[in-house]
């Protein structure tokens, strides 16, 4: 009998631990489920009159200005905002919309967390690395104020989706307010009405769709640089190739093309430094620098054909370029080498060669 009831015991506690694995997965399923990979039909938001009693006590503090009151508290709860970027500007803005009462607030951003992220995005934890980061918002402003409709967006704001994700939200009353955040000043500029003649807004106008934000500004919206592909195949060495002339002591001169300030966070010990952009200038120093260490290597190593030089960066983005510069002033403004980049850079470096070098 009690052997039967052990066992009775045994089965509840395991079936009471599947029912809250079981919840555990509803509720994460159902808060990803909240998270729209397209442009979502978005119903009007209900219209508030008045406050209840816990949005009394909640916005108390806001409520006491006389320049808000209940009737800007109502006009508030009532409002739609957009935020483009759930970033270093985003996450602080949703989180100061949110708790002071925002009625729905659209979470825009098609980045995932990361550890570089976590010292300037408030909004993201350590636990949520690896997730959609307007995921990663909306959770966070949920816990912070349930009340709010929030609208995950993973993606990205575009020509063809920007029209339809506004008409959601995102007016500042004809104003574009500035914030300048090394500088610690706002700036509030007021925007022209609507003219006859504009080429946007007047009764005959030129430009009637939008530009292409990448195709109008030459870059990319992200932060994220691309792999640049400039130099042939004879032009670069893998890391794997740069870590066997190191171990065979061949005489060489690495190059490393970033700024100071991101030498001073790792750089290679063998290593000099002349930033990409005093080789664009042809800085005379830095040159002077260049031509010095090749005579002392040619010297030291008794090399009597061009000194091999390779050329570092973080990524191999600018290390080409600065091949590329390096190869038409060889035999001119400096001493005759031979140049070649590291593909992948420093960050490829930390990934297969060394996992102990710092990553950034």
């Amino acid at each position: 009998m009690d052997d039967t009831v052990l066992s009775l015991k045994t089965q509840l506690l395991e079936k009471e631990r599947e029912i809250v694995a079981l919840k555990k997965k509803l509720k994460e399923n159902s808060v990803i489920a909240e998270l729209q990979e397209k442009v979502i039909n978005l119903s009007p938001l209900k219209s508030n009159t008045t406050l209840n009693n816990e949005d009394i006590m909640r916005y108390s503090r806001q409520l006491l200005l006389p320049e808000l009151g209940v009737k800007g508290q109502v006009a508030i709860s009532n409002i739609s905002v957009l935020v483009v970027g759930c970033g270093g500007l985003g996450c602080p803005v949703a989180q100061y919309l949110a708790a002071a009462g925002i009625g729905r607030l659209g979470l825009l951003d098609y980045d995932l967390v990361e550890l570089s992220n976590l010292h300037r995005q408030v909004l993201h934890t350590e636990l949520t690395q690896g997730q959609p980061k307007a995921l990663s918002a909306a959770q966070a402003i949920s816990r912070l104020n349930s009340s709010v409709h929030c609208v995950p967006y993973h993606l990205q704001l575009s020509r063809e989706n920007a029209i339809q994700l506004i008409q959601h939200s995102a007016s500042f009353e004809k104003q574009l307010l500035m914030f300048d955040g090394q500088e610690g000043r706002f700036r509030s500029i007021r925007l022209r009405p609507k003219q006859a003649e504009c080429a946007v807004c007047g009764e005959t106008p030129t430009v009637t769709e939008l530009q292409d934000y990448e195709q109008f500004c030459g870059s990319a919206a992200t932060d994220k640089c691309r792999r640049l592909n400039l130099l042939t195949k004879e032009q670069r060495v893998s890391v794997q190739e740069y870590k066997a002339i190191l171990d065979s002591s061949t005489p060489h001169l690495l190059l490393d093309v970033r700024p100071k300030v991101e030498v001073d966070i790792c750089h290679l010990p063998i290593s000099i430094n002349i930033p990409l952009s005093s080789l664009e200038n042809k800085k005379a120093e830095h040159l002077t620098l260049l031509n010095d260490t090749v005579s002392d290597l040619k010297q030291q190593m008794d090399i009597k054909s061009q000194v091999p030089v390779f050329v570092v960066c973080k990524l191999g983005n600018d290390s080409q370029k600065a091949v590329q510069l390096l190869e038409k002033m060889s035999g001119q403004e400096i001493e005759q080498i031979t140049v070649k980049d590291v593909i992948g850079g420093l960050m490829a470096w930390a990934n297969k060669i060394d996992p102990s070098f710092p990553q950034y």
